[in-house]
């Protein structure tokens, strides 16, 4: 029905409510999903940190390493002496026989990680189980986990969850 200039003035006070509780629903709407928004941010703290692996047999210490860049380093495992050898492990399965020499303790496995998302990473993982460097993901599921995946042609993913450790 169309308005007319020369409606009652309890028409108009109601329209003007109306439109005052309509502007103060989108601002309210607004405000909420900026304060979601803020909330999410903040609950996301940084990965950078120690994190311990989904077996528990190692720890990995994620730190910056370049411009807008992640890496991480071995820097405890639960069973660090080969048992073989008697002597700390190392990388034996490195396809380069020269770094197979190299301690596992002190070795960088995440490399050169780049943020996609508010909380998510890519990059680099090296797999010292198998030698073998994989295209990498880390995401941060909340203040303490971490989805730690490693992919082969990026579509077939392997994920661990890491917990954030001392």
């Amino acid at each position: 029905m169309p308005r007319s200039s020369h409606a009652p003035a309890a028409f108009l006070v109601m329209n003007k409510q109306e439109a005052d509780l309509d502007i103060d629903m989108h601002s309210w709407r607004a405000s909420i999903v900026v304060l979601c928004f803020l909330v999410s941010v903040a609950a996301a703290a940084p990965p950078e940190g120690n994190w311990l692996s989904e077996d528990g047999g190692a720890k990995v210490r994620i730190s910056a390493c370049g411009e807008n860049r992640l890496c991480g380093t071995l820097v405890w495992l639960n069973h660090p002496i080969d048992g073989a050898t008697g002597r700390p492990k190392t990388d034996k399965r490195n396809p380069d026989p020269a770094k197979r020499v190299r301690p596992l303790i002190g070795l960088q496995v995440v490399r050169g990680m780049r943020p996609t998302a508010p909380t998510k990473w890519s990059g680099l993982i090296y797999n010292a189980d198998d030698g073998k460097t994989y295209r990498g993901y880390l995401t941060l599921q909340d203040a303490g986990k971490a989805k730690v995946e490693g992919c082969v042609l990026s579509v077939i993913c392997k994920a661990h969850v890491w917990t954030r450790t001392n």
